[in-house]
């Protein structure tokens, strides 16, 4: 049994994670399905707000991407248990590939409506949902325990890249060739992690026949939770981002076009401020951190994302704001390479599937946060939506420590 600091050892006689070839395919799908995804929440969004003028429905387009983690990712857990992980990582892309070429089949014959962009989002939302109980387990596994940290860092930082150039692009893509543009990108792209899925040579098994049936096999995945009191925070701390962190990224787009008066082209720039300071947290993450700082950088990730969502909304023009979006994602990369770290790391490797599929059902109570701010900011406006937001997460994650801080406390064993 080793603590987190125990890994090193392990580290040493592990191949870096880019020398593996089936390390780089599956990073180059993450890449792609992170740009995608990037590319057309920029495009929903103005789509959206253009038709309805409502920032209530903007924020639920993005509500409805994240509500599959709740309702799904707890089954998908234990599914990915008993199905091949290449074959459900095929199974994904294609899904996501179908959803954006039927939308932009829809928007090149002029039929496209929000309700095909709320049921897109939703099938798209599954998809991610499987993401940590497929991929991100099949790079733990590629990787092995001893990098999963510096392939996390790595597997974030193209999330992050992304987000640098996926709204720049779509804002782009969406002045020059509208929504169909961007959706016909969507496709080519996904064609390209659909080859490298295919070409995976890793073959993650199946899980021994059990008879336990899928209620069961969650509940060993709660328990295993409910007596680790470092997953339990990590966990905890995951909630309090996607209720009052993550929604906010929907209203970018909002206030930058309401309260700034930016057009497309800009507002794309403004809203890729954050993946900017994303990507080079996460640069500075795999070269520097090490295991004893994960927790921090987990918790301080967050709280610094937090203040920073309030000073994006409290900032006196469109500079000081992607200043403030810049820090946002310098936070933001703190949490997310640590998040999926962290509970790979805890986890007992027999449930290690189950346990990220509680991950993904912890991201789900986003719309809880989708659903408030949106209220919020069709009450007070988006500007004052994001500030509060961002105000009472900072407050939140002081008055629930006692229920995060033994994240922080050193000692839990971490298996590997």
């Amino acid at each position: 049994m080793r603590d987190m600091e125990g890994t090193t050892g392990l580290a040493v006689a592990t191949p870096r994670p880019f020398a593996l070839a089936d390390f780089r395919r599956l990073w180059g799908v993450g890449l792609i399905v992170f740009m995608v995804r990037w590319l057309e929440m920029l495009a929903v969004s103005l789509f959206v707000w253009q038709a309805t003028g409502s920032a209530f429905l903007v924020a639920m387009m993005g509500m409805l991407r994240v509500l599959p983690m709740g309702l799904f990712g707890a089954p998908l857990g234990v599914l990915a248990e008993r199905v091949e992980a290449r074959t459900a990582l095929i199974a994904i892309v294609l899904a996501s590939l179908s959803t954006s070429l039927a939308l932009a089949l829809l928007s090149a014959a002029g039929m496209l409506a929000v309700w095909h962009l709320a049921l897109a989002s939703f099938v798209n939302g599954i998809a991610w949902a499987a993401d940590n109980p497929v991929r991100r387990m099949l790079v733990g596994q590629v990787v092995g325990p001893g990098r999963m940290g510096q392939a996390m860092s790595f597997d974030v930082g193209s999330n992050n890249a992304s987000r640098m150039l996926g709204p720049t692009l779509s804002g782009l893509l969406f002045a020059a060739l509208g929504i169909t543009g961007t959706f016909v990108v969507s496709v080519l792209l996904y064609l390209l992690a659909l080859h490298a899925a295919v070409t995976l040579r890793f073959r993650s098994g199946r899980a021994p026949a059990s008879d336990l049936g899928v209620l069961a096999r969650m509940g060993e995945g709660l328990r295993v939770v409910r007596n680790s009191p470092r997953l339990r925070g990590t966990l905890i701390v995951t909630i309090l981002f996607n209720i009052f962190g993550w929604p906010f990224t929907s209203l970018v787009p909002v206030v930058a076009q309401d309260r700034f008066a930016l057009g497309a082209e800009a507002t794309g720039v403004l809203a890729s401020m954050d993946g900017v300071g994303a990507f080079a947290g996460a640069l500075l993450i795999a070269w520097l951190a090490r295991p004893a700082w994960y927790a921090r950088l987990y918790v301080g990730g967050l709280a610094l994302y937090l203040a920073m969502v309030s000073a994006f909304a409290l900032a006196p023009g469109p500079l000081a704001a992607g200043g403030a979006l810049l820090l946002v994602g310098f936070g933001q990369s703190g949490f997310s390479i640590m998040q999926a770290t962290l509970v790979y790391l805890l986890a007992p490797p027999e449930v290690r599937a189950r346990v990220l599929g509680l991950l993904s059902v912890c991201i789900g109570i986003g719309p809880v946060g989708f659903l408030a701010l949106g209220l919020l900011a069709d009450a007070l406006g988006a500007t004052a939506a994001c500030a509060l937001t961002g105000i009472a997460g900072l407050a939140t994650l002081a008055l629930t420590a006692p229920l995060w801080r033994a994240i922080l406390a050193p000692g839990e064993d971490t298996r590997t």
